[in-house]
């Protein structure tokens, strides 16, 4: 089944700090955009082949344009190093609707929002919408540097500039994020959200889980992940349930790669679990999750599995395929 997909041109491309670009993407018909909400995002199909999911990070009541923040990550996979380096302004790209895994919680009484580098993109578009429906919020940004802080200049022009604390690694002591101090006592119907480096994620949402928070008040977006390869990993074998073909997934071979090398395709995107494009429905069998896209929850009840990266517990896993 085909995803559909919008064409957009590149009308602005500005770099906003160090190694950090945004892209102004507006519609080449000249027709508005979809409309999206806070905490969306949309994968960007590039000109070298890589599909990429970048966060919106324009005030989510524009309809005229979708602006994109992309850090040059010096692990990159080719993704963020072709937005830096080949596209351009006046570029055509292709994009597909905005989807949105990291929403607002309605009727919260308050929010805290926690932004670590590039994670900052979802985390500005909830803090502008918050403050226009008068909300009750505070924000934290953390950034190697000043330097290395984009849109430092907007947050402080904004009419929410008051809510937001700015810190940095190379900073005064001081000023650096006290974690425990935030999240060492759990705020009743305070909802937390946080997005950036995993390491930083993971900080955040161990410190809160340590003090005792909520699950459903800790809401998260991870954009990259390190897949994880053990040793002790086995083959197995999927059954696709439609067509009863039964694929051996040797143990250096990612159920995706095992399947295509048999001309099966599933649409993949990330590779490492993050963004949820290969998620296949589980009919039987016992996955073993490597991804940070589904919840805990979701997990457990082992109906789903993202194939790009986990495996079976099990010596077969049924399919709906």
């Amino acid at each position: 089944m085909s995803v559909p997909l919008i064409t957009v041109r590149v009308a602005r491309k500005t770099q906003e700090a160090v190694d950090i670009f945004t892209f102004e993407l507006v519609s080449t018909d000249g027709i508005q955009l979809p409309a999206f909400s806070a905490g969306s995002h949309i994968d960007v199909h590039l000109p070298n082949g890589l599909i990429r999911q970048y966060s919106l990070c324009n005030d989510s009541a524009e309809n005229h344009r979708y602006v994109i923040g992309v850090l040059k990550d010096s692990s990159t996979r080719g993704g963020s190093k072709t937005m830096h380096d080949v596209v351009k302004e006046g570029d055509i790209l292709h994009i597909s609707l905005p989807k949105n895994h990291f929403p607002l919680t309605h009727g919260a009484r308050r929010s805290l929002l926690i932004a670590g580098g590039i994670g900052v993109t979802p985390i500005l578009c909830m803090a502008e919408r918050l403050s226009i429906a008068g909300a009750e919020f505070a924000m934290h940004y953390c950034s190697r540097s000043k330097e290395r802080m984009a849109f430092y200049g907007r947050i402080k022009d904004s009419a929410f500039t008051d809510k937001v604390k700015f810190h940095f690694d190379d900073g005064a002591l001081q000023q650096k994020l006290d974690m425990q101090a935030l999240l060492g006592t759990p705020l009743t119907e305070t909802h937390l959200y946080v997005c950036g480096p995993k390491g930083f994620m993971d900080a955040v949402l161990n410190t809160a889980r340590a003090a005792g928070w909520p699950e459903d008040q800790l809401h998260y977006e991870f954009f990259s992940a390190e897949v994880v390869r053990s040793d002790s990993d086995g083959s197995f074998e999927v059954k696709l349930a439609r067509s009863e073909k039964v694929v051996l997934v040797p143990k250096d071979m990612t159920v995706i790669e095992a399947l295509a090398a048999v001309g099966v395709y599933i649409p993949t995107s990330c590779e490492q679990g993050v963004c949820g494009t290969c998620l296949t429905r589980v009919l039987e069998g016992i996955p073993d999750h490597r991804d940070v896209y589904l919840t805990a929850e979701e997990q457990v009840k082992n109906d789903q599995f993202t194939p790009c990266c986990s495996r079976s517990k099990s010596p077969m896993l049924i399919l709906d395929i």
